[in-house]
């Protein structure tokens, strides 16, 4: 049950009327039945309602004089469409009323869902209108129309009401996404499931995992099957992940990180491990002079491409470690001469390895994926190029010959924002990183804040996707998986505010943590 003190203070069901909390009406008069709610009467007055409150807050609302909406087991939910029967069901079932598929006829209490063709709108997008006792929830998408769904949800919850007006809602960012390294941290698939449906209620729409790495390779594999780790997710348990994401409007992005990362691979392989000069072996890296090493990790992008149906692809290309000492070319002479040879006498390991990650983006090109690699993969001065369509995922300027955000931006590549400053969980904090906080999210991050705490220039907006909360498993035991869950609730919810509408937020931080309070509870 919600406090009154915390209704009054947040606004909650102030779209009936000021309300303790207890359903009562007006200076303690009894609450309407359910008759009388359906529609405003004339004998009685209404204040002009409040918008809801709801993570992330709705960026349009026109107030209206009426009851507003509460939901009852004998409303219904009306879809216009049968293709948003998904939806129409969850939020049924949610709020405990019946789903009646599609019908013609208006009654008291109805739920109606629309997909209304909007040329040029953001399918994103959605409208939301409580008039006449009814709510309609319409969008040029059926994204948009889940997204209202989880307004409402949110506005109701706890025995809330859905304001009397309309509500025009929409994201500022495409991308509002959720990287989890499942790679050096083994987490179970009923763990991941309940954060998509976390993710789902708060809007975000992609989920990073990130399943390869030094420790571990966590996907069960047809085509390598000697590189799996004891410990991993079965194709079936992927599939179900990945249905639960899509029926919530979220893409699954998988992430094989090479030419680094790829230990585990290597374990299997260790005729491919990178080695330096003097014959010592490089860790996580992969010799990329040797035509087996792409071979083997484009027949995991091509197996993995099949197994994830999303749209993007992620190609990690960071921390190499042939690029991290003070002269490539003297330290991994193997690949110089590799490189002298394919692009002359003044090719570099840096040309080798842009050449790597360009031809493993045209394999997930292939399956027409659009490839993404942090920015610690993209390399100055190089006589190779990086092809433009792949995407910049911003994470740090701490690497050797580190570029500031506004290179990428200037060259005309789309960046992600990943900026470790605030938005990287590193379990057991090594090095200089501590688990970020939602209160720092939400009063100093905008996604124009991608390297430290400086935003760039507002010219660069469009180009600027979005970006995300990522959670790495450095020191995996440090926390358990219900810790991590508890440790990344606020911050995840800071983080989508931002992505959702960067400007000041209304609520102070501590109304914002008492909202996102109340709306965790069981």
């Amino acid at each position: 049950m919600i406090a009154g003190a915390a209704v009054a203070a947040l606004g909650v069901g102030a779209g009936l009327w000021a309300t303790d909390g207890d359903g009562g009406g007006p200076e303690g008069t009894a609450a309407p039945s359910s008759a009388e709610a359906a529609a405003p009467s004339p004998s009685r007055s209404y204040p002009l309602s409040k918008e809801p409150r709801t993570i992330p807050a709705v960026r349009d609302h026109t107030p209206a004089r009426g009851p507003g909406w509460q939901p009852e087991k004998g409303h219904r939910v009306v879809v216009a469409d049968a293709d948003l029967a998904d939806e129409g069901r969850l939020i049924a079932g949610e709020l405990g009323m019946a789903y009646a598929g599609e019908k013609d006829d208006e009654r008291a209490g109805d739920l109606l869902l629309d997909v209304k063709a909007d040329k040029g709108a953001d399918p994103e997008s959605y409208t939301m209108t409580v008039r006449d006792g009814r709510v309609t929830v319409s969008a040029p998408g059926e994204a948009g129309v889940f997204y209202g769904t989880r307004t409402l949800k949110q506005a109701v919850d706890g025995g809330g009401t859905a304001p009397e007006g309309v509500v025009k809602d929409e994201p500022a960012k495409p991308a509002r996404g959720f990287m989890l390294d499942i790679a050096r941290k083994h987490y179970d698939a009923e763990w991941i499931k309940d954060r998509i449906r976390e993710l789902g209620d708060l809007k975000y729409n992609e989920l990073g995992l990130h399943f390869s790495d030094d420790q571990a390779f966590r996907i069960e594999s047809d085509s390598h099957p000697e590189i799996v780790s004891e410990d991993h997710l079965t194709k079936a348990e992927v599939k179900e992940i990945t249905d639960l994401a899509a029926s919530l409007h979220i893409t699954v992005v998988p992430e094989i990180d090479s030419p680094g990362h790829l230990g585990a691979v290597i374990a299997a392989h260790p005729d491919l491990q990178l080695r330096n000069a003097r014959g010592t072996a490089t860790r996580g890296a992969i010799d990329i002079s040797k035509p087996e090493a792409a071979e083997i990790v484009d027949d995991l992008l091509d197996e993995y491409a099949d197994l994830f149906p999303g749209s993007r692809f992620h190609l990690g290309a960071d921390e190499y470690q042939a690029l991290v000492v003070s002269d490539p070319e003297a330290s991994y002479p193997t690949l110089a001469a590799a490189a002298r040879k394919a692009y002359g006498p003044g090719g570099t390991v840096a040309d080798l390895t842009t050449d790597w990650l360009n031809d493993r983006a045209k394999t997930v090109q292939a399956h027409h994926r659009t490839p993404r690699a942090w920015n610690d993969g993209f390399f100055k001065d190089t006589s190779v190029r990086p092809l433009k369509d792949i995407q910049v995922a911003y994470w740090t300027g701490k690497e050797i010959g580190a570029r500031q955000p506004t290179e990428y931006l200037s060259a005309g590549r789309e960046v992600l924002n990943y900026n470790d400053e605030f938005l990287y969980y590193v379990l057991g904090e090594p090095q200089t990183f501590v688990y970020p906080t939602g209160e720092r999210i939400y009063e100093q991050w905008t996604p124009r804040v991608i390297r430290g705490t400086t935003p760039v220039d507002a010219k660069y907006d469009d180009q600027i996707l979005g970006g995300g909360f990522a959670v790495w498993g450095d020191i995996p035991n440090a926390q358990t998986q219900a810790q991590v869950a508890a440790g990344i609730r606020l911050p995840l919810a800071a983080t989508v505010q931002k992505l959702w509408d960067p400007d000041r937020p209304e609520l102070s931080w501590t109304d914002f943590k008492a909202l996102a309070d109340r709306l965790d509870r069981p």
